[in-house]
């Protein structure tokens, strides 16, 4: 697989000489400055690539600009709501912008108003650094206290709610103010960043819109986009919901095999595709990430190997980032499916064989800490987890060419 590394741009606290320390051999980023619904422009494409293609003081880096995370799908298109075929028609010509400049391989997702979600960025582990969670609990509390969603204990059972009144009641004003910060947390350089009122605001646009009508009109979005993916070349790929079940009253329609295999079938264009998300997906007991490989192995187009421990099996429940090789998901199968998924591809003449690959998140550890870097993206936890990752790979393709 190659071996990518997510970079937030300029205002990355992990530089690109971090990422080719780290042993990438590609980079993954997005423009970030731009609201979702407008044009991405060529030039500004062809700065990006430049600002990847070279440090500050102008030696070259090594690196390129191969993979896009994310070219976002505007909350009209999601909700098919004011000027949502114009964003469209905007959408595309950014797709064809982006082939123009050589970048084909597009990760997006179709989360309802907020994308990850998290409560805590920097809960302590067991081995001395920070990792991300999701706590039921707390995100209950926020849900039904601190945003005061109406209708919001009507999707909670009764042990749960007590639970959330409990912790709420136990919490400072400061944990409160956290909690709410850590699930509204954007990205850095986002054009977006929503206040509680914002995000009261935005639920209230999917008001009717329920699992099966937010399905339809993902099916819509893609079809008009696939002919144009297909035109140009692009492979675009969806990336699963996270958590992947339904937050603050919203449907989440891409969080299970049935989700994709329901959208593969509407869409057959070998153009569409997933980005195959082990973190995400694997917060779900009933996911089966090696199957959900071979199922779908032909369509991943891009691929983020992180892993979560669950606390329960239960949908929804907490869970916390773990570090690579542990947590619930087999990584080892995973990784040998997507490596057979390539030697089928390869044996096929396929020009995409090869399936980009990132570490997902990371612990901070070490040094990460007094970086103060994107939460989930250190460097060291990353680098950790990457060079981990390729030792499995490694070994697994050692273990072929000898069978």
């Amino acid at each position: 697989m190659r071996q990518t590394w997510r970079w937030f741009g300029p205002v990355d606290k992990v530089t690109l000489a971090d990422a080719r320390q780290a042993g990438a051999e590609g980079i993954v980023t997005a423009l970030h400055h731009i609201a979702p619904g407008a044009i991405w422009p060529v030039a500004e494409i062809e700065q990006r690539q430049r600002e990847v293609a070279a440090h500050p003081d102008g030696p070259p880096t090594g690196l390129a600009w191969e993979v896009v995370e994310s070219l976002p799908v505007s909350e009209a298109i999601k909700t098919q709501s004011g000027d949502w075929r114009g964003d469209l028609d905007r959408y595309a010509e950014s797709m064809a912008n982006l082939a123009a400049c050589g970048i084909r391989t597009v990760c997006y997702n179709f989360m309802p108003v907020l994308d990850w979600t998290r409560t805590d960025l920097r809960a302590p582990t067991a081995a001395g650094g920070a990792a991300m969670v999701f706590d039921l609990i707390d995100f209950a509390a926020f849900d039904m206290h601190i945003l005061r969603r109406v209708g919001a204990r009507d999707d909670y059972p009764r042990a749960v709610i007590d639970a959330a009144a409990e912790r709420f009641t136990a919490m400072s004003g400061d944990r409160k103010a956290e909690l709410a910060a850590n699930v509204t947390a954007g990205l850095p350089g986002a054009a977006e960043h929503w206040t509680l009122d914002d995000v009261r605001a935005k639920l209230a646009d999917y008001r009717g819109i329920d699992a099966g009508r937010l399905r339809r009109h993902h099916v819509d979005f893609l079809e008009a986009m696939a002919p144009v993916a297909e035109t140009q070349g692009v492979r675009l790929c969806c990336h699963p919901d996270d958590p992947p079940w339904p937050l603050l009253g919203l449907p989440r329609v891409w969080s299970t095999a049935d989700d994709v295999r329901h959208v593969f079938d509407a869409v057959p264009s070998p153009a569409i595709g997933l980005t195959l998300c082990t973190g995400s997906f694997g917060a779900r007991a009933d996911n089966d990430l090696a199957a959900i490989v071979r199922e779908f192995g032909p369509r991943i187009h891009f691929v983020h190997l992180r892993n979560v421990t669950r606390e329960a099996d239960a949908v929804p429940c907490s869970f916390a980032e773990d570090e690579h090789l542990a947590g619930d998901t087999d990584m080892v199968a995973v990784i040998g499916a997507l490596l057979e998924e390539e030697r089928r591809r390869k044996a096929e003449g396929r020009a995409d064989w090869e399936i980009p690959m990132r570490p997902d998140h990371g612990h901070e550890i070490l040094d990460d800490a007094a970086r103060g870097s994107q939460p989930g993206y250190p460097a060291i936890g990353r680098l950790k987890g990457l060079a981990e990752l390729r030792g499995i790979m490694t070994a697994l393709e050692a273990n072929h060419a000898a069978a």
